[in-house]
């Protein structure tokens, strides 16, 4: 019966018992563990993405007003210490950002309006000349007949196939304004109560997990508040110069490409340069082929100005992330979400990142991250 009670012996090698837990700790038995834990997180990570997929009706809106409620609470706050009443201010803050925004779509409407029929008939005269040229071209194009390409796209335009698309494009713009409506009462209410309510949900943690907390809070609202002015900074500049480019060369639409220029450039690395592209194209069908090449150096000057020169000033603060990164970001993002999914990929990437740089005090990094050597090659 005592020996019931003894310690285990080890083996003769002097190595652990097979019950001894530090197998679990060692070799094969640690790698077990690791892959264990990683796949817990994977795991958790899918059910996340999801349950943001299945629910993008509610997270995308009210991550865009988390992001538009950062950005303008500077504002808010300076109002709030000049005495303004906290409803007043952030009824002013609300209907100023949303008269911003709706005047950015009225002066697109209204200018595409206006010059549609002169666009619609520079790029028939273009496309004329466009055939024309590639009529003089050494091989013969003569086998795509244009007369079967209308008859397909009449067929298409009478299909069922077609009617499916319309009743979706209804559906999705049912969904667009349902979203929208959502956007601006969360974002009211995040202006008004919006520390209010991050207290709110701190309620359950307390001591070292509070602190923690709080700075998580607090690095998000600063770093969605300095991607969002950093990046409108910038896609102005992207705006001002592209688009006074293209008003010297009289190309049509030339504020709404601007405009078009300003909005893709909340999309990294390819936003502003697919807007250049359709600038460009406007350009050919309208200007001819040199006309369309000024507008392409136009993009790339102003692209190489704002990469090297103003992005590194204006984003420094907000945007600590590396071009592989957004990149891979901005790619995962499209998949999952689509053109919101890219616009929103990024700045979550940059939040992410920030609330591992103060997970464990406000300049220190969780241990995993941390420098524990010279990085430099």
């Amino acid at each position: 019966m005592l020996g019931l009670f003894r310690r285990p012996e080890p083996f003769a090698d002097g190595g652990a018992s097979p019950r001894d837990p530090g197998l679990w700790s060692r070799g094969l038995g640690l790698a077990a563990t690791r892959s264990l834990q990683t796949l817990a997180v994977l795991a958790l990570v899918a059910v996340a993405v999801l349950g943001i997929t299945q629910l993008s009706l509610v997270f995308i809106p009210v991550t865009i007003a988390l992001i538009l409620a950062s950005a303008i609470h500077p504002l808010v706050s300076f109002m709030r210490r000049r005495g303004v009443p906290s409803i007043l201010a952030t009824w002013i803050s609300l209907i100023g950002i949303l008269a911003i925004l709706g005047g950015i779509v009225w002066v697109i409407v209204l200018t595409v309006r206006s010059q549609w029929d002169d666009l619609v008939d520079s790029a028939t005269d273009g496309i004329t000349q466009v055939t024309a040229w590639l009529n003089t071209l050494p091989f013969d194009i003569d086998a795509i007949d244009l007369d079967d390409v209308w008859a397909s796209a009449g067929d298409f335009l009478t299909s069922a196939s077609f009617g499916r698309g319309a009743l979706a494009g209804v559906s999705a713009t049912a969904s667009f304004f349902t979203g929208l409506a959502l956007m601006i009462v969360v974002l009211f209410f995040f202006l008004k109560d919006g520390p209010r309510i991050w207290e709110f949900l701190l309620r359950p943690f307390t001591g070292t997990n509070y602190e923690r907390a709080r700075r998580i809070g607090d690095k998000t609202v600063d770093v969605f508040g300095g991607y969002i002015r950093g990046t409108s900074i910038v896609a102005a500049a992207d705006a001002i110069g592209i688009g006074v480019g293209l008003a010297i060369l009289q190309i049509p639409l030339a504020l709404p490409l601007a405009v078009i220029v300003f909005l893709t450039a909340f999309i990294p690395l390819v936003g502003a340069t697919a807007a250049g592209i359709l600038a460009a194209l406007v350009a050919l069908v309208t200007h001819g082929p040199v006309a369309a090449l000024i507008v392409v150096g136009i993009v790339v000057l102003v692209n190489q100005l704002e990469g090297n020169f103003l992005q590194p000033v204006v984003m420094a603060r907000s945007l600590k992330l590396h071009a592989l990164v957004i990149l891979l970001a901005l790619t995962t993002g499209t998949i999952l979400g689509g053109i919101v999914g890219a616009v929103l990929s990024v700045p979550i990437a940059a939040v992410a990142w920030g609330i591992i740089t103060v997970w464990d005090g406000p300049h220190t990094p969780a241990r995993p991250f941390r420098k524990k050597r010279p990085e430099e090659v």
